[in-house]
């Protein structure tokens, strides 16, 4: 039987946030920010190993106590310039059989319920393509053009807005990857092959930490969870 892995690509500097360290280490409920991707993913018993894919010269992630997660927790030094080459990599390097299981977690989406995580496995476990965590778009979308000024109003009918995890099998998606490495998700690479990942719906609870005020909301959030 095919097994389940997650990989969490943490070689990004976050930028946007404007800190320090790298935003996967800003401080989150006594805990750095990426430690609650981490404690998600490694609580799910289907999931056998969480890879987490650093930047060669991380020097961070030692310096905090990760034996609470065991062996279950792996740390791969082999992080890219981008998303999409730190997962190729951490693909490479897990050497996971071609008919596992990948689910890509983001390290800055510290609020990934259990509830979601078993509803994405148990939508896609038998998919013959995998899928990924989604919302459909609420929001009335704007256009702007070079002035920032609104050059049109969107259709929003039929768009959903991507989370992660994103889950494929190892062998797919590292084909996926190896065709189309300029892309910003796991699921746009599968598309790029002609296939049609399925969406799962989630919750805006999921959200991925982008700039400085979205802690304050993470925060309040995990309270709930944890």
């Amino acid at each position: 039987m095919s097994e389940f892995y997650a990989l969490v690509p943490a070689a990004g500097s976050g930028s946007r946030m404007g800190g320090e360290f790298p935003k996967q280490y800003l401080p989150l409920a006594g805990q750095p920010m990426i430690f609650h991707a981490l404690n998600a993913l490694c609580s799910n018993v289907d999931i056998g190993t969480v890879f987490v894919v650093l930047a060669p010269d991380d020097t961070l992630f030692h310096a905090y106590d990760w034996s609470r997660f065991g062996d279950k927790l792996q740390p791969l030094y082999c992080g890219g310039a981008t998303r999409a080459e730190s997962v190729l990599n951490g693909l490479l390097a897990s050497e996971l059989e071609p008919d596992d299981w990948v689910l890509v977690h983001d390290a800055a989406r510290p609020c990934l319920s259990q509830g979601q995580l078993a509803r994405l496995i148990g939508e896609l476990r038998n998919d013959e393509v995998g899928g990924i965590l989604a919302m459909p778009v609420a929001d009335t979308l704007k256009r702007a053009d070079a002035a920032q000024r609104i050059a049109r109003t969107e259709n929003r009918e039929g768009l959903w807005q991507a989370q992660t995890p994103q889950m494929f099998r190892a062998g797919l998606l590292l084909q996926a990857l190896q065709a189309a490495p300029q892309v910003t998700d796991e699921a746009s690479a599968v598309e790029a092959l002609g296939l049609h990942p399925r969406l799962v719906l989630s919750e805006s609870s999921n959200f991925k930490v982008t700039y400085p005020q979205d802690l304050l909301l993470a925060e309040l959030l995990l309270k709930e969870i944890m």
